[in-house]
């Protein structure tokens, strides 16, 4: 499959993790190894300049490693979308489907967010698409964001879990570095 910055020899593929049958794929190695790391986050960048994001949203957790990097190089606002309870002001929340379970996320209500805004929402992996439509739900639904004005942005693509492409059929953007 797809890897045209030649990044997956830097991901581990870890069986059984967070529970049988799933093929959990570890950005550690990635992140551990500078140059490679650099490279992702350039790459990250670039597509955010190209798209003209105005803000960078990202998911918790590991979205954060690559998000708090392009927004520091684009000096653009680094909004939080986090797991219930983790923020100290009143948020709004979306609950969704994981491919292993169910969870929730929220974004503070008085983030720096504001209607007609391009957004970025980046995370190192897009599976099953429920996160990342979560998290473009939150922005439409509550800051009448266009979802055509958002671009959500993954490091990995798992096609084959349908992800990338309920994310399409919902009328977001996406773009992903690597396909499994």
């Amino acid at each position: 499959m797809s890897d045209p910055l030649d990044l997956k020899k830097h991901i581990r593929e870890v069986n059984d993790f967070p529970i049988p049958g799933i093929q959990f794929r570890d950005i550690t190695s990635l992140i551990e190894t500078p140059k490679t790391f650099k490279k992702t986050c350039k790459r990250l960048t670039e597509l955010t300049e190209n798209f003209s994001a105005e803000i960078v949203v990202s998911i918790e957790s590991r979205g954060f490693i690559f998000a708090g990097s392009v927004a520091n190089d684009l000096l653009l606002p680094f909004v939080l979308a986090r797991k219930p309870g983790k923020l100290p002001n009143e948020t709004y929340i979306k609950s969704f489907d994981l491919e292993y379970g169910s969870t929730s996320i929220e974004i503070q209500k008085n983030t720096s967010i504001r209607s007609g805004q391009k957004i970025v929402i980046i995370d190192d992996l897009v599976a099953t698409g429920g996160t990342a439509i979560a998290c473009g739900e939150l922005l439409t639904e509550n800051f009448n964001i266009n979802k055509s004005d958002i671009l959500i942005l993954c490091v990995i693509d798992l096609p084959d879990l349908g992800g990338s492409e309920l994310i399409k059929n919902q009328g977001y953007n996406i773009k992903t570095l690597i396909a499994y």
